[in-house]
């Protein structure tokens, strides 16, 4: 319990993605193996049943620690964490390492979920008095269910491959699936080599270079293969032997939250290995990523979510094809190879990216600044002669996007982040002007360097008017240039807007409140790009 205790911390504390990966790599060296399946369980949201109901809890860390509810209330609303609130208001813990392991205190805490109050009370006391503040901190995190740490589960299954050598692509296929931390040891799990790994395996994928020079540097527009960019998920589809697996970039398998696409598979030869976005589509067009978000995270996709938000995997390469690997062919001759498997095997769900041509760069320059129109980002570059290698390699392949569109919006609400940013306000909602009252339109985490966030903490903390939980809001002052990729109607939010990919751009230290944006600059800029009704120009 105590190694994972330190892992959590270790997590928590460090924004570092190689610090993480050297902490993981630690504790999958050398935990007992039924704490290493507990381990990826609980990081890949396989979290055991909640034993004990949080308002007995909360009652009794009042108890504990001699305290009226009120102050409780006050240092939850502070501290925003349920855990760590109880830890830090518990009497000075035991100053020793408890030895029992993280699987033996899990395998106790499901042991008293049938058991009377008194004796979870009982239970849950000792556990409090003779756990150090680190493993305790852990302990209330089980109990809770909030196991949310500073890592994502693609980090660690590459921590896992990086200790045990083996493929990240094979540890991400054997998490996936139904499997019971209580009932597989960790060499089933992850050890033992499995057929289908090597039949599901993706290949590496090949990344552009964001293009921030003339084109007319690159050569002829002639030389290059030129797409729409989309705002989709990037994946590869793959069918070997009969097994159809479906891989995002992060190296995700998500063949379970795509069934259609699946189903689609089914029909492709053998041995076929497609590169390609997976887009909400309907009608030979693009529909808004917002409609595709809402397949995202999801355990089963219901047959009504199937019909509200359609799907088609957009293919643009093709890596294999009856079992022989093409990457090292020219683009041109994948393309053409590429055509001719869609027009064998066609589907609505299986379209062909459109390829755009033009006598210059000026004219495709014009229509590229239509892209939004199309809800495409603008184009993807790919010079005809080149191979499909692996990583972002610059020099082959290029995606020229639109600028952002961007809007000022005053600040309203803010909440403490997480991780490094746990005790800075950093999360900010910001609104809009609808006449004489602000309107919250959209929230943004990022763009702000260390010292403006610093800044803009003390702001929040000296000009607080109203405190919700973990969120206060503050005096509307503080104005900043928001910058996004998209946007669209959404009844969910109180604007009736919906931005993608929100980010502070700039703080607009030179304006005052009284001249950020309206709710009707936002109406008129989704007015301006409404959802796309037809296909793109270009040739499918």
């Amino acid at each position: 319990m105590h190694a994972f205790s330190v892992l959590i911390q270790a997590l928590n504390t460090s924004n570092k993605t190689s610090d993480k990966v050297q902490a993981l790599q630690q504790f999958f060296s050398e935990a007992p193996d039924p704490d290493k399946v507990w381990a990826l369980a609980l990081f890949n949201h396989r979290r055991p049943k909640r034993q004990v109901p949080t308002a007995l809890l909360r009652t009794w860390c009042y108890e504990v620690a001699q305290i009226p509810p009120w102050l409780f209330e006050e240092s939850y609303q502070v501290v925003g964490d349920l855990a760590e609130t109880i830890t830090l208001l518990l009497p000075l813990q035991a100053q020793t390492q408890t030895e029992r392991s993280l699987a033996e205190w899990i395998q106790a805490l499901n042991a008293i979920r049938p058991q009377p109050e008194e004796e979870k009370k009982t239970f849950i006391l000792q556990a409090w008095a003779q756990l150090a503040k680190t493993d305790c901190f852990v302990f209330n995190k089980l109990i809770t269910g909030g196991f949310r740490v500073g890592v994502s589960a693609n980090l660690v299954a590459q921590a896992v491959a990086k200790t045990f050598q083996l493929e990240k692509a094979e540890v991400v296929h054997r998490l996936m699936g139904d499997w019971d931390p209580d009932r597989i040891s960790f060499e089933d799990l992850i050890l033992a080599p499995k057929a289908a790994d090597a039949l599901s395996k993706p290949y590496p994928f090949f990344l552009a270079h964001p293009l921030e020079e003339d084109p007319a540097q690159l050569g002829s527009p002639e030389d290059f293969l030129i797409e729409w960019k989309w705002d989709g998920i990037r994946g590869q589809l793959i069918k070997r032997e009969g097994l159809i697996s479906l891989w995002s970039r992060g190296e995700e398998l998500i063949s379970d939250k795509f069934p259609e696409i699946l189903q689609m598979a089914e029909g492709l030869p053998d041995g076929t290995v497609l590169d390609g976005e997976i887009l909400a589509f309907a009608q030979g067009a693009p529909l808004p990523f917002s409609l595709l978000q809402t397949r995202i995270g999801r355990k089963t996709v219901s047959k009504k979510l199937l019909k509200e938000a359609p799907v088609a995997f957009m293919a643009y390469d093709l890596l294999e094809a009856a079992g022989q690997e093409l990457r090292s062919r020219p683009l041109a001759e994948r393309r053409a190879q590429l055509e001719a498997l869609h027009a064998a095997h066609p589907s609505a769900h299986f379209p062909l990216s459109r390829l755009v041509q033009g006598s210059d760069w000026e004219a495709i320059d014009r229509l590229r600044q239509e892209a939004r129109s199309y809800l495409a980002e603008g184009f993807m570059l790919k010079r005809k002669d080149s191979a499909y290698e692996t990583g972002r390699k610059r020099g082959s392949w290029w995606k020229w996007k639109v600028a952002p569109l961007t809007i000022d919006g005053v600040l309203l609400y803010a909440q403490k982040g997480h991780g490094r940013r746990a005790d800075l306000y950093s999360d900010y909602t910001l609104a809009v002007w609808q006449g004489e009252n602000l309107v919250p339109f959209a929230k943004a985490y990022s763009g702000l360097t260390d010292a403006e966030m610093r800044e803009v903490d003390r702001f929040v903390k000296k000009n607080t008017r109203e405190r919700f939980g973990p969120v206060r809001t503050v005096k509307p002052e503080l104005v900043f240039e928001i910058a996004f990729e998209g946007i669209q109607e959404s009844p969910r939010h109180k604007s009736g807007i919906a931005l993608r990919f929100p980010r502070i751009q700039r703080w607009r230290r030179d304006k005052p409140k009284e001249e950020a944006n309206t709710l009707e600059d936002l109406q008129a800029l989704l007015a301006h790009y409404q959802e796309a009704d037809a296909p793109p120009p270009g040739k499918p």
